[in-house]
């Protein structure tokens, strides 16, 4: 459905003066491929690229090196107008914050219509049906078609939000924190509409959270982001103590979970400056296993089963939380 090729996304910030510019890697030599029907998370620390990446899947960010495809088409190959046809039929997208993303000013029945209108589906009647069509998609009653977003629960903006992203059909959703914004109560009735729709629709599902067990727990599969850099994709089940990567098994390690216990793996130092990135490995700084290889050197990818990593000394497969800490030196 989707393949992404050694993807790098640079952006200038000013950030040492009003003639000083420096270059922020926010995405990194990325490969990654999502098939049709499955639901793959991205996870990391805030900074790590994760919006960067949804945004490079939708045609939002055009990446400065690598090669983005959908259905097998080169996205930025073409004119704006055809990019705009493909990624309009094929990608939605919902945002984090559904009181920024929908507009304040005009009803929900125009929001609906918009993608409709600017892609030309269907005549005016059948747009007005695929409107309440869509509102009924997400639970919400027809008469909402008449009201503004600021009439609206946050939770009931978010559903308005994912309708807007199914209004043309398509068969990839990203989602980019999608329920950060809300209110605990209402966060799994948004993941759990995710989930029926993924279903009902046989969509694939891009789903990118800081919530690092709700990710776990959606997805198929989990890919681990540091400092604009994949690092690790495995199978959701095998996460945490399959997981091969250092940071993958930190990164779980000082998550809550309901019943298992908190044994975090301690990581030294803050995460490195995205304009300044560390040689080799980026993770090799706060690293306990690094050594003058990953000074040098970024780790060629890594199979192991249905895992891929980059990394020169792997975690080995089943060790406990205990285990990693007790490795560290005093």
């Amino acid at each position: 459905m989707l393949e992404l090729r050694d993807v790098h996304v640079v952006h200038k910030a000013r950030t040492g003066g009003l003639f000083s510019r420096d270059r922020v890697h926010a995405l990194t030599g990325a490969d990654l491929t999502v098939v049709r029907g499955e639901t793959v998370g991205v996870v990391g620390e805030s900074g790590c690229g994760k919006s960067t990446l949804a945004r490079v899947m939708v045609g939002l960010q055009r990446p400065a090196e690598g090669t983005v495809l959908l259905k097998g088409q080169d996205l930025w190959a073409g004119s704006d107008a055809r990019r705009r046809d493909l990624v309009g039929s094929s990608v939605g997208m919902v945002f984090q914050d559904p009181s920024t993303a929908l507009n304040r000013r005009l009803p929900i029945r125009r929001i609906l219509r918009d993608p409709l209108d600017v892609h030309r589906r269907g005549t005016p009647a059948q747009r007005e049906e695929r409107v309440r069509e869509l509102l009924g998609l997400v639970g919400l009653p027809a008469g909402v078609a008449g009201l503004l977003p600021g009439q609206l629960s946050g939770g009931q903006r978010q559903r308005v939000a994912v309708a807007r992203a199914l209004a043309l059909e398509p068969e990839l959703l990203v989602a980019d924190e999608p329920t950060s914004a809300l209110d605990v109560s209402v966060r799994a009735q948004i993941l759990n509409l995710l989930l029926d729709l993924k279903e009902r629709l046989g969509l694939a599902l891009v789903f990118v959270s800081h919530d690092i067990q709700t990710v776990r727990r959606m997805s198929d599969r989990v890919v681990t982001m540091y400092l604009g850099r994949i690092v690790e994709q495995a199978p959701a089940g095998d996460v945490p103590l399959g997981a091969r990567h250092p940071y993958t098994r930190a990164l779980f390690s000082a998550t809550p979970g309901l019943i298992s216990p908190i044994n975090p793996i301690p990581l030294v130092g803050q995460v490195p400056s995205a304009t300044r990135p560390p040689s080799g490995c980026p993770f090799r700084t706060r690293c306990w296993r690094a050594d003058g290889m990953c000074e040098t050197a970024w780790p060629a990818v890594q199979r192991d089963d249905r895992h891929l990593y980059h990394c020169h000394h792997p975690v080995a497969a089943g060790a406990t939380d205990l285990e990693l800490i007790q490795e560290r030196p005093v």
